[in-house]
Formats: structure tokens, sequence, C-alpha cells
């Protein structure tokens, strides 16, 4: 197994944006991800392999095969330690993505009890759709229908409801290989809850039935939790439609009072927006001397109101230290998931105010308001008041932004890519059956200091648009092409002569993006009407995922609910599981004779790029289509 990645954190990764303000904050003493990553190398090898168990206290254990510690003190092997490990960090990402849906849920409901007027239902026919889906009376006032959509979303966290509401769009082939296999998601809450019961010591002791019940986890996320969050997502805030903004920190404002979204969730950042308009607020902020007041997104909170609202987005995750750095961001407000604890102590270092808006994420040192749908609109005016008194307190002497911004187009929910090919399907089946798209690939996922910033993303984006492969992208991937150059129409001088053709025809970049991390749910079901339309299971069309920079348990999970889809997956950093051979071969070659698709370990993007292409000339060929 010596030919997977083994990264490295060479200060040559440092370039653009980044490398300059990573020589600022040296200069001025601040510690960054890359450097605390270079003090922590080099990290542990059995962390690093899944070898190592500390769920008990007859423990901790290291396990090392072939050794006289080739077994923990229970007797657990390599295979059950590292199947346990993944199980677990599987069920963390699930449930972290399903406890977002579960927001969203509250938030419907209590617009349905009349509970809040801080929100409402922007897309009254999106939510009459989905009633309709899910066998629900459509004819009654919104409110009404809003209360039973939320109390059928409900009843998918609970354990013995009627199962999930959004299986009815798995292509059936698909849902029976789950019966087979006795991995249908059976609720939200009790797949990752029954994960951490099979993994604590003396319960289920098989490697491949963890492994199993690890990809019903996830796929209770992918087609419970995540979906849920992004379906109520667009009837609560709008449903995306496409739409001209900027990306990169030249987003930033000299002139304004700065106010950064960060985290995940867009029932705060949606009130932080709301606010920011207020004429009164406005009024303070042109007192104290700035022009107006400036919201831009970090990570996926920043891709919410990026496809909804157009509004720019300043960085992604390894960019989230480096806004602070720039001296010009009055307050950083952020809700849940992928926030570094080193933003408390950062933003002290400069006049910046780091605010948390959820209890369930406390970060010490920082200001704490805790957003609710009945406070969330009176709580977003305080904060926002408070970036406009920190504009004040600038220091002229350490500001730097060091780029000038780059327009990018976003906005492609499903709902607006079928409504371009007239409200079906068909149009990109033919443009797929033609080779003028050879298939699909949702580039996704977060990004991570042990590669170069970015590089992957976009050298394997270039590789697959090169070949006419249409790239949907998600999540963190985001700046990474717009900064690239990817995300307008102009890109398609980069792509292979067909897909540059419909692009040009179309109007529309090669590289399409459909939302935060949660919107992979996008990307599923899209896969899912294509198939149900050929009449095919998902693991037959030429589509593939590629998470290449990834980081994070949720992002593990996206990966295994993809698979346990039938979509190949391409991840360029290895899971902790090469400990065991056993669970290294189910996933990088034995789950395709169990669900059809697998994962592809590769660093190279441009070898990963040549085996995606592989993959999809090898699926059409199977539809009886040119390679």
């Amino acid at each position: 197994m010596d030919e997977f990645f083994k990264p490295s954190n060479e200060c040559s990764m440092w370039t653009g944006e980044t490398g300059k303000l990573i020589d600022k904050a040296r200069s001025e003493g601040i510690t960054l991800a890359w450097d605390r990553l270079a003090k922590q190398t080099p990290q542990c090898n059995f962390c690093e392999m899944g070898l190592s168990c500390a769920k008990c206290v007859m423990g901790p254990c290291r396990i090392i095969p072939g050794l006289d510690r080739e077994k923990g003190v229970c007797g657990a092997d390599a295979d059950l330690t590292v199947a346990r490990n993944f199980g677990r960090f599987v069920a963390g990402g699930s449930a972290a993505h399903s406890d977002h849906g579960r927001d969203l849920v509250e938030v419907l409901y209590e617009i349905g009890t009349g509970s809040t007027t801080a929100y409402s239902v922007r897309d009254e026919a999106k939510l009459k759709r989905l009633a309709e889906e899910f066998g629900l009376d459509t004819k009654g006032d919104i409110k009404a229908i809003a209360k039973s959509v939320a109390e059928r979303l409900f009843a998918d966290y609970s354990t013995h409801g009627p199962g999930l509401a959004f299986l009815g769009r798995v292509p059936k082939a698909r849902l029976d290989l789950w019966n087979k296999l006795s991995i249908t998601p059976r609720g939200i809450d009790r797949e990752p809850v029954e994960m951490l019961h099979r993994t604590h010591m003396g319960v289920d002791c098989d490697p491949v039935s963890l492994c199993l019940h690890a990809a019903r986890t996830s796929l209770s996320d992918g087609w419970g939790g995540s979906m849920a969050g992004t379906e109520l997502s667009d009837v609560i805030f709008g449903t995306p439609a496409p739409g001209k903004t900027r990306v990169n920190l030249g987003v930033l404002k000299k002139d304004m009072v700065n106010i950064l979204v960060h985290g995940h969730s867009p029932v705060v950042s949606e009130m932080i927006l709301a606010a920011s308009a207020d004429p009164s607020i406005l009024d303070q902020a042109k007192k104290v001397g700035a022009v107006g007041i400036n919201v831009a997104g970090l990570c996926c909170t920043g891709n919410e109101l990026l496809m909804r609202r157009g509004i720019p987005l300043a960085g992604n995750h390894m960019m989230t230290e480096l806004t602070i750095v720039t001296g010009v961001v009055e307050t950083i407000v952020a809700d849940y998931q992928c926030i570094m604890p080193s933003l408390v102590n950062i933003s002290q270092c400069y006049h910046t105010k780091f605010v948390t808006t959820s209890d369930k994420a406390h970060f010490p040192g920082a200001d704490t308001y805790h957003f609710t749908p009945h406070n969330a609109r009176e709580l977003a005016g305080q904060v926002v008041l408070k970036a406009v008194e920190a504009f004040t307190k600038r220091d002229p002497a350490k500001i730097n932004i060091p780029v000038e911004p780059v327009e990018i187009m976003s906005g492609f929910s499903n709902e607006a890519i079928l409504g371009a090919l007239g409200g079906t399907p068909n149009p990109l089946i033919e443009a797929i059956k033609a080779g003028v798209v050879r298939g699909a690939v949702g580039v996704v996922g977060c990004n991570n200091p042990k590669l170069r910033q970015d590089e992957q993303h976009v050298t394997l984006t270039k590789e697959l648009i090169k070949k006419d492969i249409l790239v949907l992208v998600t999540g963190c991937a985001t700046s990474a092409m717009g900064k690239a150059g990817l995300l307008v129409p102009e890109g398609a001088s980069m792509a292979g002569q067909k897909l540059a053709g419909l692009c040009q025809q179309l109007g529309i970049p090669p590289v399409l993006h459909v939302g935060s991390c949660v919107d992979n749910s996008r990307i599923l079901q899209l896969c899912a009407v294509l198939a149900n339309a050929i009449g095919v299971d998902i693991s037959a069309l030429p589509v593939a995922a590629s998470a290449p920079e990834w980081y994070s348990e949720k992002a593990a999970a996206i990966g295994l609910y993809a698979v346990a889809s039938g979509i190949t997956t391409h991840l360029g950093l290895p899971p902790m599981i090469l400990g065991s051979q056993a669970v290294t071969k189910l996933a990088v070659s034995g789950l395709n004779d169990v669900v059809g698709a697998a994962f592809i370990v590769e660093p190279d993007p441009i070898k990963a790029g040549e085996l995606i292409d592989n993959h999809i000339g090898q699926k059409r060929q199977a539809l009886g289509l040119s390679f």
C-alpha cells in the first residue's frame, strides 16, 4: 500500500493572495494553520493508518499487524479497529450535515405555526411540489402546507417513521439493491446512533458488516438530512437562479464596514444580510466614515448567499484565517462547522470581532449571540451595529487587500439547470449520447493545508473539461474554480471543442456552481433524474465524483453516500483506513461488486483526470455509446 500519497507541506505551495498574506501574517507574529501543521509533523502513523483505538479505558491501544501487538486488549485486530474508526468518522460527518437539515425543518415548522415573523416561505411553488411528492394536501394556505411538510420531515429524524421522504427519488434498481444489502436508511438520526452502538466494544465485530452500516449511515445523510437542508433552504430563502457575482479577498472593501458570514447555516446569514440593509444601521455606518456595509461569505454559508443573493465569496476553508490578516474585516459571524478555533485568537490581534450564533458551537473568547427563529432579526441588528463600531478601531498600518475581485457565475440549482433545458433532462441526455457532453463529474469538498492551495481542484477540473466532461462544483472548491476563471462562460475556452460549443450556445460556464456542501444532494437528485429518464440505475451513468482536497468527517460521509448511490468517487488523500488491507481493498475495488461503485485514491490530479475519464468511457461503452 506504499503507492498511496504521503503529503508534504513545502513552502512552495504558497502563491498569489495566499502567499502575500502568509508573509504579512508572519511579519506580524500571527501563527496560521500551515505553521501548526509543520509543528505537528511527522503525524502519528498509527492514527494515520486507522490503527489507534481509544474507545475504552482498557486502552488506548496501537495495533501493529504481523507483530506481537497485532491485537488490542479486547482482541480487536487491524481490520476491526480500522472499520470501527472509519464507521465513527462517517457517523460524525452524517450527524453534522443532518443536524444542519434539522435546523431548516425547525424553521419551516415555526413558519407553519406562525411562531416566527423573521422568516417566510419564498418559494411557495417548491413547497407545494414537496408536499405533493410526500403525498400531503396542497390545497390549504401556505402556512398549513409548511407545517405539514415540516412534520413529515420531522418523522424522518425519528426511529419509527414511515421511511425517508426522499427515497421516492431513488431509482428502483438502486433501492432494490439497498434493500437486498439491508443498507436502506431507516431514519436520519437512527443510523449514526446505531453506528456508535455497533462500534462500542463488544458489539459488531465484523469489519464488513461495519463498513456496510457506514454506507447506510452515509445514505441517511445524502438522501435524508442533507437533502432536507437543501430543499428547505430553497423553500425558505428562495431557489437559486443563475446570476453574476465576485470571488476572492478582493471583494473586501477599504471604505466599507466588512462583515464575513462563516459556517454552514443560511438561517443566520440571511438575517445578517437583511440587517446590513437596514436604513438606520446604514446611517450609523456613514456617521463613522464608512461608505456602506459590505457582507461577504466564507465557506458554505458563503456558498448559500452566493447562490441565492449574489453575495460575493471572500474565500474557502484555508482562507478564513487570512481574511482577518487583511486588516479590514470588522466582524466574522460564525454559526457551525469548519470554523477553526484559531480565528478567535487571530481576531484579537486585529480590531476584528468574532461572533458566534449557535448554541451548538461555543468558542471561548468569542462574543456569543444565540440566534433562534424568534430573536434572529433583533440579534442580527445588534451584531451589525457591533461591526459598525469596530470600523472606527481599524489600524491603517495593518490594511492589505492583495488582489482585485474576479467575476463568477453562480446559481445553478436543479430547477435552473432543467429549466434551461426546457424543463426536462432530455436535451442533456441527447448531448451525452452524442458525446457533446461525455459525462459529468461533481468536484466538491474542502481544502487541506497538506496540499498546495486550490491546485488539486483546479488542475483536475481543467483536465476534465478538456475531455468534454461537464463539472459541477460545491463548497470550498467554488472559490478555487472562480479564481481560476472556470465559473464564467469565457472559461469554456479551456474546455474541449464540443463542450465549449455547448457552453457558448447556452451562455454557461464549463463548471456549474450548484451550492454548498449539503447541496451535493442536488447532484444526487440530478443523477437520479437522469437515471430514471434513461431507465437505468445510477451506477450505469457516465458520472463520477471527486474530493481532491478533502479533510473532514462530512467529506467522508459525502464520498461514501456517493459510492453507495452508485457514483465512483475520487479522493486526493486516502481516508484513515490503510492499516487494514481488507477495508482498503473493499473501498478501492470490492465495493464495485457490492454497490456498483468504489473509491479511487490518486493524489496526482492529472492522473486522477485520466482515471475518471477512463471510468466515464467505460460507462459510455456499457450504454452502447462511443468511448
